[in-house]
């Protein structure tokens, strides 16, 4: 975005997110200024740019949450549609270099490019950058990508980093013994004390959970089926410490699934909010810790 007039002497611009000013006269003549002078900080020009950096954050969020969602459903997104987001540059930010899976399982690369006419550059796990042209692709969650590992790797020998956190994002794969079990609910993050209820809401809201009732949930669809990861973090407006709770999984009906009939990515997905929110549990100090 240009320099933009702003007054008798200076000019404005949006620089790396935020509102600059360059004189236009005199000895600093064309240089940036560390600051905003006084005099321009009301004006019309620069409440637009700072009105405009705004919508172009939220924008930017907005594009990081959707490919996000569109990993952790790992739901076909057609070709066609990242060749038009493509050009935009916060679509850019958020889905370059992440793992992309074609027609063929074996088309697995990551994304550095899209097309007008609808073909993808991926650069594949050999190495070479390949052009595919399927009609959607996945953006797998990392729990279904064999050799999750190896990938992990071989990104770090190209020097990958991922906007949308997909291939070093943690995981958790759901246990053998669990496929006989008619439980419902997992405690091994239970029992994390918070100061109050409002401090463990406020964790799982900054760490983008929904808080609803006395629960913090995380919402996956797998495949037709959603399912809600559930952990129990008190009741509204509990003023007393809290602790909290096991973690549980339900279906689209409100009902609380048997721990065999919860999937791959949800398994993965709960186990991980429930130990994002267990993490940031009070630590007892001294001996009597």
């Amino acid at each position: 975005m240009g320099w933009v007039s702003a007054g008798d002497g200076y000019e404005v611009a949006l620089v790396e997110g935020r509102v600059a000013a360059r004189a236009t006269a005199g000895r600093a003549a064309g240089r940036q200024l560390k600051s905003l002078p006084r005099a321009l900080r009301d004006h019309p020009e620069v409440d637009r740019l700072r009105r405009f950096a705004e919508w172009l954050e939220r924008h930017a969020s907005g594009c990081v949450a959707q490919v996000d969602a569109w990993m952790v459903s790992s739901l076909p997104v057609p070709t066609g549609l990242l060749a038009q987001v493509w050009p935009d540059e916060a679509w850019q930010v958020a889905l370059r270099d992440l793992v992309v899976v074609g027609d063929d399982p074996d088309e697995v690369g990551f994304l550095r490019g899209a097309t007008e006419d609808g073909e993808l550059q991926v650069v594949d796990l050999d190495g070479e950058t390949v052009r595919l042209a399927p009609r959607t692709v996945t953006l797998p969650h990392p729990v279904l990508l064999p050799d999750l590992d190896d990938i992990r790797e071989f990104a770090a020998e190209l020097g990958i980093v991922q906007r949308v956190e997909q291939i070093h994002r943690a995981t958790w794969q759901r246990p053998g013994e669990v496929d006989g079990t008619v439980g419902h609910e997992i405690r091994e993050f239970a029992g994390g004390a918070f100061r109050s209820r409002f401090a463990l809401a406020a964790r799982a809201s900054a760490l983008g959970y929904r808080v609803s009732g006395g629960y913090a949930t995380a919402r996956v669809r797998e495949g037709a089926r959603v399912v809600e990861a559930a952990v129990w973090i008190g009741e509204p407006y509990w003023e007393d410490s809290v602790e909290t709770g096991g973690l549980i999984w339900n279906g689209a009906d409100g009902r609380a699934l048997s721990l065999r009939d919860v999937g791959a990515v949800a398994w993965s997905e709960g186990m991980r909010m429930a130990a994002a929110l267990y993490a940031g549990r009070d630590i007892e100090e001294g001996k009597n810790a």
